[in-house]
């Protein structure tokens, strides 16, 4: 049996310096001495297994167990979601319908910059709310490659785009885990956590031009990024309070691209339209442009991929290259209904991981370690069968397919070590007692910790990769302190998610799908410098607004 000592040195500021080392090797290593993300990953690893064994008296064997486990759990909630979702992008690829799906996107505007906000905010937006895992961030940053980008820019961008739909992506899985893990309602925490959200949903837009093209992009594309942005958040802040947080990602998209595509008609950037001009006078077009006089219809894969992006594709073809994400759609819908919910929830298994049934907290309850095995209800299933019916969809043979899987298995290579690696050290982190040292000691700040709160889920989500999982780690500890200091406790249960998604664009797991998917594998320190400054602006935005939400400022927005 272990007993979690929360406070092994005797001091709580300096047990919470001791049990910060692993993610300060990380974050020293991933960012500032430019080192490879999985050996920065295992370094943090073997920090925290040190950490654990002699800072806090973890047995050895407990603890190389709990870094095991996180390994386990890794395989169901990053990786089998990933490699599927993936996976059908690079079956769309390999059929030539992406190539279709790319100059369908570019149809909609001639200018690369409001190409990348409708690609990265909004069509990543809906694959969050779907599927999540680190898939929007692989699928959008090769959709921005193929419209011009360079690598790294294009990762960039959608990693910074992530954040807006995170903490409602995988059909509100973060906030259903809030609820869960604290027995309070989690449709108050998704309306709370949309009365946040929403707000900074609004801002990713303009940041996305910045990085784009820098001052030039903000001063010339603002109006398509405000009307994505106040469309995005609104959808968000209606769906989230008053019908479903579920379904709040899914319609959010939908009314941001239906937002720029309307202001599209009646308005486009000045070098849009010199684009246009260039293509009138026989110039070189513009990277995704529109469709101009018709061509030969396209009737195999290569003349899918060859034809010109100012050739009209067949209604067939484009219904095609979007039949994949419909049939995503679909099936997640149908997941939700109750009825279908519970067969799927039927062959579900779940056990103790062996060996960690006996941690227990400094009070003497247990610490969880379940393993929960629900192969036909879990995202990475559906993803699977989604991907089945794409095979039929785009008439791909079963042969090949299994061949571009192996492909999409090869692609990630390091990653995956680097995923195994940062799911371990979350694990050894939460069973050893150091993630509940560093939030005892951030809640020892008293009234202030309304400011600190949002960080509590940053760093969770900076450790674990998921909104999900930081909520799983930190909800109670959120709640905790919110009733020792009178606080509304749906205020800083949904800060922990709103502060966690800021974390999305430099987890180490995350940072490195980003990485593989746009061939750059080795330079995770290089993209992690890229995001950090604006990492660090959005959280200390939500930092603001949780604060001011605890006092009489913008306490009105705050539910009790």
């Amino acid at each position: 049996m272990y007993v979690q000592d929360l406070d092994p040195t005797g001091s709580l500021t300096l047990s919470a310096l001791l049990a910060a080392l692993p993610l300060v090797v990380l974050l020293v290593l991933l960012g500032g001495l430019r080192v490879k993300a999985h050996w920065s990953g295992l370094a943090a690893l073997a920090t925290a297994v040190g950490v654990a064994v002699l800072g806090y008296g973890m047995p050895l064997l407990t603890t190389l167990d709990a870094a095991v486990f996180g390994m386990a759990l890794s395989c169901l909630l990053i990786l089998w979601i990933t490699f599927n979702a993936i996976w059908i992008y690079n079956l769309t690829v390999d059929s030539g319908h992406f190539a279709v799906l790319r100059r369908a996107f570019g149809a909609v505007s001639d200018d690369r910059r409001i190409q990348a906000v409708i690609i990265a905010f909004a069509f990543g937006a809906l694959l969050e709310s779907l599927a999540g895992g680190g898939a929007p961030i692989a699928v959008c940053a090769v959709m921005l490659i193929a419209i011009g980008f360079s690598p790294m820019r294009a990762a960039t961008l959608a990693l910074v785009a992530n954040t807006a739909p995170v903490a409602f992506g995988g059909m509100g899985n973060p906030i259903t885990i809030m609820g869960s893990v604290t027995g309070l309602s989690a449709d108050d925490f998704g309306a709370m956590t949309g009365r946040q959200t929403a707000l900074l949903a609004v801002l990713v837009p303009f940041i996305l031009l910045w990085i784009a093209d820098g001052r030039r992009g903000l001063r010339e594309a603002w109006p398509a990024a405000l009307a994505g942005g106040v469309a995005f958040g609104l959808g968000q802040f209606l769906l989230s309070n008053f019908f479903s947080y579920r379904l709040c990602d899914i319609f959010a998209a939908l009314f941001a691209a239906g937002a720029i595509l309307g202001l599209n008609r009646v308005w486009r950037p000045r070098i849009a339209e010199d684009s246009e001009n260039r293509i009138r006078r026989g110039g070189p077009p513009a990277t995704g442009g529109a469709a101009a006089s018709p061509q030969p219809r396209a009737t195999t894969v290569q003349s899918l991929v060859e034809r010109p992006d100012d050739a009209p594709d067949r209604r067939a073809d484009v219904l095609a290259a979007f039949a994949p994400y419909l049939i995503v759609v679909a099936l997640f819908s149908l997941a939700q209904i109750p009825a279908v919910r519970e067969v799927l929830d039927a062959p579900t298994v779940s056990w103790t991981w062996p060996g960690l049934g006996e941690i227990t907290r400094p009070d003497g309850s247990p610490v969880a370690a379940e393993y929960r095995l629900n192969w036909g209800s879990a995202t990475g299933t559906l993803l699977f069968a989604s991907g089945l019916l794409t095979m039929a969809v785009l008439r791909i043979r079963p042969g090949r397919a299994l061949r571009i899987y192996g492909d999409t298995f090869r692609q990630f290579g390091w990653a995956v070590l680097t995923i195994f690696a940062v799911f371990a050290l979350s694990y050894v982190m939460n069973l050893s007692g150091m993630i509940s040292t560093l939030g005892l000691w951030l809640a020892g700040t008293g009234a202030f910790f309304a400011f600190l709160s949002p960080v509590v889920g940053w760093f969770g989500v900076a450790v674990t990769g998921t909104d999900a999982g930081s909520n799983a780690l930190f909800g109670g500890l959120q709640i905790t302190a919110a009733r020792e200091l009178g606080a509304s406790e749906y205020l800083f249960g949904a800060a922990n998610s709103s502060g966690g998604v800021m974390a999305k664009m430099i987890s180490p797991q995350n940072l490195a799908i980003g990485a593989a998917s746009v061939d750059l594998v080795g330079r995770e320190g290089d993209l992690f410098r890229r995001v950090f400054g604006w990492s660090v602006v959005l959280l200390l935005a939500m930092c603001l607004l949780v604060y001011l939400q605890s006092t009489p400022v913008l306490g009105w927005m705050t539910i009790y």
